[in-house]
């Protein structure tokens, strides 16, 4: 059994949660979420906890899974999920157009990103961009497939990296004679 998926998981106040068979519904002040999950696991909610049961003993890496998506779901809907984007190079910047964000990159062209019903973009500033949504995995998606367009480079850095990461350096081409 996963530890991870006997540890129960407690619904906020605000949000709702309804189970039927194998599909889960979760409402929220953000919005609705809803997954169907294998029919390895089961579900049940007491009061304000909900507890995943793994009922088939060779499904072990499911019941952790199950357990971690449903509690995504709670707090997808509940907070909602973040990532943010920052932009290095001289001449990169975004700039945010009604409901699409447009990057220069030093590309010919410029690059369009829109706003859909599952995300949000943001900038803090030209060169800082937010994707908010209430789903995990296409917050995940949308930020990766900005960063995509223009990764950082190992040796000015220039491109676009998530808040936090390390970019490794390289050093470039040696220069004089011995």
């Amino acid at each position: 059994m996963s530890r991870i998926g006997k540890s129960p998981i407690t619904v906020p106040q605000g949000v709702e949660v309804k189970i039927d068979g194998n599909k889960v519904t979760v409402t929220g002040p953000k919005g609705t979420l809803t997954n169907e999950f294998l029919k390895v696991v089961s579900m049940t909610l007491a009061g304000d906890t909900l507890t995943v049961n793994l009922l088939d003993a060779k499904a072990g890496n499911i019941h952790g899974l199950t357990r971690t998506l449903i509690s995504n779901m709670i707090v997808g809907v509940s907070t909602g999920f973040t990532k943010t984007l920052e932009i290095n190079g001289v001449g990169y910047k975004a700039v945010k157009q009604g409901t699409k964000v447009v990057l220069s990159l030093g590309f010919s062209h410029p690059v369009e990103f829109f706003d859909d019903e599952n995300t949000t973009l943001e900038l803090t500033n030209p060169t800082t961009i937010v994707v908010k949504g209430i789903d995990k995995q296409i917050v995940g998606q949308v930020a990766a497939n900005i960063r995509k367009t223009r990764p950082p480079e190992p040796y000015k850095g220039k491109g676009i990296k998530y808040a936090g990461e390390k970019i490794v350096r390289k050093e470039g081409k040696a220069s004089g004679k011995k």
